[in-house]
């Protein structure tokens, strides 16, 4: 329910997108809002107010001639309501209104209407790719960001028209989580955050190696968390399955030779380095060129093992080291194998959990460590945690 307590005006103005909206309107009161539907005329050619009034359960406001209202100014009611105005879908012609500052429908007018510093504005532009790229969109497009409008998108695919290109509108459901964004504080705003997530593979021979249960949901929700609260992040992964969050840099690698490799020229660039990955503390000497096979009467075989440059300890060396946050999951002794972690690598924080329990699941209990003491966050879902740890870690940075 991140969305608890805030209403949203979705406004639709007349583009093909205008389907999706009804999915956005969903995932909005899923999420926990509360939804004012404000349809163009134009909108209600490709779906009828009567489609919002049944998903939003509010009838939807399409005329600044509305006598139903008691003062008739159906433009000033609807935005001092708002926490927030969303258009989805945004035309060109609708983003060109908005640049130019008229207001002769209801949507535009709730638009330059609303007090800003507590109604933010955010467009998810729809259109055909030629124009997204011509000059006077992008003029336009500018012009309503330097007006205080946040563009969302637009996305890159096939377009109802049947070409491909720049101009298809957000998905749904990442409209709902930039609007979450949005609202969360903005507790490391321009600060550059590196991040490392997942398990490490380390070779064997061709098919096989070395590797653990690490997911990397908890690193992929401190990276979602991070790039929510105003930063810069650039998330360095090790072989996982997950979609990369919103705003968010990645850099894929599989061995832990391969992260340390890329982590250590960016890390001195950084102001805060957040180590969640379960970097393999040993690889195989050698990998073998061809698949082991079994052998009946052969035995087993056996590997001559080599350490694996440590990622973390090496950051926290640097000339320059960024405030580095290790992640410890243990098997027991939690805490005191966070303390001994904390002293060895020179670290400011540790985050210590118990890894049987997590690895793979939603759900995460964290401990912190520090110089100054401990401090336990309950058990939660790994998003909520993680929005929770990037506020201890931002109130720990030294002042930029």
């Amino acid at each position: 329910m991140d969305l608890q307590g805030k209403h949203i005006v979705l406004g639709l103005t007349g583009g093909v997108a205008c389907y999706k909206a009804a999915d956005l309107a969903r995932e909005l009161i899923k999420a926990g809002a509360t939804v004012q539907a404000v349809m163009t005329a134009s909108a209600q050619q490709f779906v009828t107010p009567l489609l919002l009034q049944s998903l939003t359960g509010r009838p939807v406001a399409t005329t600044q001639w509305d006598t139903t209202q008691p003062n008739a100014m159906a433009h000033i009611n609807l935005s001092r309501e708002a926490d927030a105005i969303l258009v989805a879908p945004a035309t060109a012609d609708f983003i060109a209104r908005l640049a130019q500052g008229r207001c002769d429908e209801l949507l535009s007018l709730l638009c330059v209407a609303r007090p800003a510093e507590r109604c933010s504005l955010l467009l998810a532009p729809a259109m055909n790719r030629e124009m997204w790229a011509h000059p006077a969109t992008q003029r336009n497009a500018q012009q309503v960001r330097d007006d205080g409008a946040v563009l969302l998108g637009p996305a890159s695919g096939s377009q109802a028209c049947g070409e491909i290109g720049d101009g298809r509108m957000l998905e749904p459901e990442d409209i709902r989580d930039a609007l979450i964004a949005h609202f969360q504080p903005k507790v490391l705003q321009g600060r550059r955050v590196l991040i490392t997530a997942g398990p490490t593979f380390e070779a064997i021979d061709p098919v096989r190696g070395i590797t653990n249960r690490s997911s990397g949901k908890m690193g992929f929700a401190i990276a979602r968390a991070a790039a929510e609260a105003g930063a810069q992040v650039i998330l360095v992964a090790g072989p996982v399955h997950l979609p990369t969050p919103a705003g968010v840099q990645r850099i894929d690698v599989e061995s832990a030779q391969q992260m340390h490799d890329a982590v250590l020229p960016l890390a001195a660039q950084h102001e805060l380095f957040i180590a969640t990955a379960a970097v393999a503390d040993w690889r195989p000497v050698a990998q073998a060129d061809a698949k082991i096979k079994k052998v009946a009467g052969q035995g087993t075989p056996t590997f001559e093992l080599t350490e694996n440059p440590d990622v973390l300890a090496a950051v926290a060396a640097l000339p320059s080291a960024p405030f580095c946050v290790g992640f410890a999951a243990e098997t027991h002794d939690i805490e005191r194998h966070a303390r001994e972690k904390l002293h060895r690598k020179k670290l400011q924080l540790v985050v210590a959990n118990h890894g049987p329990s997590t690895f793979g699941r939603d759900e995460n209990q964290l401990l912190l460590v520090d110089a100054q003491g401990t401090h336990e966050l309950p058990a939660a879902d790994k998003l909520s945690l993680a929005r929770t740890l990037v506020g201890e870690v931002a109130r720990r940075l030294p002042t930029a």
